[in-house]
């Protein structure tokens, strides 16, 4: 059969050769896939701006969904979302100059990282399984930017509250 490549973007595979991954990497569905993927990732005051630019879309106004879906050229935002907007973006560069001092400063994934070294080696070191407070509450002390990225993979999500309940009668393998 041969070797079969698999796009991320698009979540589709086919035979892998030179004509077919051209042909797949500089076709629109592509280019509008990966667009769309690294449009998640966009800060709020660059949705504002290209939000505002726009004109609003009358399909979506008269009938609430648009078939262009997220591809429009048109906005298919409320006037109450783009107030919601400014206000993330003003409450953004309110954090970003000083003026309003978080309660506890958002840890960077080196910081955090350590942190959990430090954690997980305490917990190798006593031994007797007895957790303490501070390490029952590790979903507070997961990165926020890890929450802000939509459809992770389940591999990638962090850990629920009180972690995951392992049942007695599983069989692994």
């Amino acid at each position: 059969m041969g070797k079969r490549y698999y796009c991320d973007y698009c979540d589709r595979s086919f035979q892998d050769n030179m004509h077919n991954r051209k042909k797949h990497l500089f076709g629109v569905q592509h280019q509008r896939s990966k667009k769309a993927w690294f449009d998640h990732f966009r800060g709020f005051s660059d949705i504002l701006k290209d939000e505002q630019a726009k004109k609003p879309c009358r399909k979506f106004l008269q009938r609430g969904v648009c078939d262009f879906g997220p591809s429009c050229r048109f906005s298919h935002m409320t006037e109450v979302e783009l107030m919601n907007l400014q206000q993330k973006v003003q409450d953004e560069s309110r954090r970003r100059e000083g003026l309003e001092d978080p309660v506890r400063p958002e840890p960077t994934g080196e910081e955090w990282l350590s942190r959990r070294e430090k954690r997980q080696s305490g917990l190798a070191s006593k031994g007797d399984g007895s957790r303490t407070e501070e390490q029952e509450e590790t979903h507070d002390d997961v990165p926020s930017q890890l929450y802000s990225i939509p459809d992770l993979p389940p591999s990638l999500l962090p850990p629920p509250p009180g972690g995951w309940k392992v049942h007695a009668n599983t069989e692994w393998g």
